[in-house]
């Protein structure tokens, strides 16, 4: 493999590795959700899964962005 292709499996393996994160978050707020029975608890979970959905979609995103090659 050339130097350009460790480059682009690397960044691929980091994308998968944030969103794989992201969902485990996602994940964990939704048995916090679950399991709790006050509100603050399902408050904070909700928020833990909200920031998660976020970063599901806008990280990725912005990183394939910034690592985009320029055109020639």
């Amino acid at each position: 493999m050339t130097d350009a292709d460790n480059l682009a499996q690397r960044r691929w393996f980091v994308l998968v590795g944030v969103r794989l994160a992201g969902v485990a978050g996602a994940l964990l707020g939704l048995i916090l959700i679950a399991r709790a029975h006050d509100l603050g608890p399902k408050i904070l979970g909700t928020a833990i899964v909200l920031s998660a959905m976020a970063m599901i979609a806008i990280v990725p995103r912005s990183l394939a962005h910034r690592w985009r090659s320029p055109d020639a």
